[in-house]
């Protein structure tokens, strides 16, 4: 391993804190989504270690983004979408006093972009959707220490991500991946046998294949452990979560795929774990709490006191592992697959999955049917392109070719189940 490149993170090589006295700048992408939330609360609560200078968001809540911006006082506000920019400005004013300067305003598809390129320490992309992958790439081209959270980054744009990211410049806030880069701390990359990425194991662990076929959309919107949307929440219903992780895994640290295992653990209390060639396994443990990781993100490489709970240990407590069940939930060797072909299938898998995750919440196609139509998009996509010289236009044509794709396929699955229903009915 000792030939290897660096990895894009590395509890061994990051950057040095801010100097000085004040607090550390910071640009949050995403401020009113669920990340954002999380780390505007964590950046109230430590106003000496952290001071917001913008924030961005898709522009659905702007009555929230401004009164976000009113306390925080940040110099610079962004939106994605221009037509709320009057109502934007109106909230502002409302939260702000008579005289008192309104944040400059960015508006338009590049203006996180443009945000993430400005003036500070730290960039906190919480971005959702591979619309996170251009201000990713601002931030690393700028210099900035990028605290990631929109693994659409790595997933859809890994070499272009790898190929503009200094050693030690990406922070992860995923809390599996927060989760590795604390273990690995534990020793060198020459000592690590394996990486372990945890899984809750959904709403439908212990389920057979056959018993998946007829599962509803509120059973998959039913997970055990955490609150999400309700993408993420089909996403780990089926643990196309863990398969992406599994990729975000390979390319941050720099560790092969036959390398990287996934094992399930219902109580969500070990976020991953790494084993070492001595055979000690190192595990990251807290309650499950995103403020934890959003903290090592902002943080690293200090730690902020009391970003999360800790757990009771007077208090008795069970944990479980068990293997995958590989034959229902394939979609961890598929991202294998794709992570292994690298260049556009990635972005493939990825889009593929979230036009038929759209489809089974609308009720056109069946839960099983999710990877079985993605594996199938996957397999018509092959492997066009070099992963060395990936480009966005690349991506995004690869999307769009594999969201059409999925729409084609989904559409005629539910009229052959539509034809079904009928012809039982009759």
């Amino acid at each position: 391993m000792s030939d290897s490149p660096a990895p894009l993170a590395d509890p061994h090589l990051v950057h040095d804190p801010v100097t000085g006295d004040g607090p550390k700048d910071v640009v949050i992408l995403g401020s009113t989504g669920s990340i954002g939330t999380q780390a505007i609360d964590l950046v109230l609560r430590n106003p000496d270690r952290f001071r917001v200078t913008g924030l961005s968001a898709n522009g659905g809540r702007v009555g929230l983004l401004a009164e976000q911006a009113y306390r925080l006082r940040v110099r610079t506000v962004a939106v994605a979408r221009e037509d709320v920019v009057p109502a934007l400005r109106d909230a502002l004013s409302a939260q702000y006093g008579a005289g008192e300067p309104l944040p400059e305003i960015l508006a338009g598809p590049d203006a996180a972009t443009q945000l993430a390129a400005s003036d500070c320490h730290t960039v906190l992309n919480g971005i959702t959707g591979s619309i996170g992958l251009a201000p990713t790439l601002a931030a690393l081209e700028a210099g900035r220490t990028l605290a990631l959270a929109n693994k659409e980054s790595l997933i859809v744009g890994g070499p272009l991500v790898k190929a503009f990211a200094k050693p030690g410049q990406i922070i992860p806030v995923d809390s599996e991946h927060a989760a590795l880069f604390q273990a690995l701390a534990a020793g060198t990359r020459a000592d690590v046998r394996k990486l372990v990425v945890t899984a809750s194991g959904g709403p439908f662990r212990g389920r057979t294949k056959a018993d998946l076929a007829n599962v509803t959309v509120e059973d998959a919107l039913a997970h055990p452990t955490w609150a999400m949307g309700p993408v993420i929440t089909i996403n780990s219903a089926t643990l196309v979560n863990k398969g992406l992780e599994v990729i975000e895994a390979h390319l941050l640290y720099d560790i092969p795929f036959e390398r990287i295992e996934v094992v399930v653990h219902p109580q969500s209390y070990v976020h991953s774990m790494v084993e070492f060639t001595d055979g000690s396994t190192i595990a990251q443990a807290t309650p499950p709490d995103m403020r934890g990781p959003i903290a090592i993100g902002l943080g690293w490489p200090e730690r902020v006191p009391d970003a999360a709970p800790a757990f009771d240990w007077s208090t008795a407590s069970t944990w479980e592992f068990f293997p995958l069940d590989t034959d229902a939930f394939p979609s961890v060797g598929l991202a294998r697959h794709v992570g292994e072909l690298a260049a556009t299938a990635p972005a493939v898998f990825n889009a593929a999955n979230e036009e038929c995750v759209d489809a089974f919440l609308r009720g056109t196609l069946p839960f099983n049917g999710i990877m079985e139509t993605v594996t199938r998009v996957v397999d018509e996509h092959g492997t066009p392109g070099t992963g060395t010289q990936l480009t966005v236009p690349d991506v995004l044509e690869a999307e769009t070719w594999a969201r059409a794709r999925a729409r084609e396929l989904t559409a005629q699955t539910g009229h052959t189940a539509q034809t079904a229903t009928a012809e039982a009915r009759a």
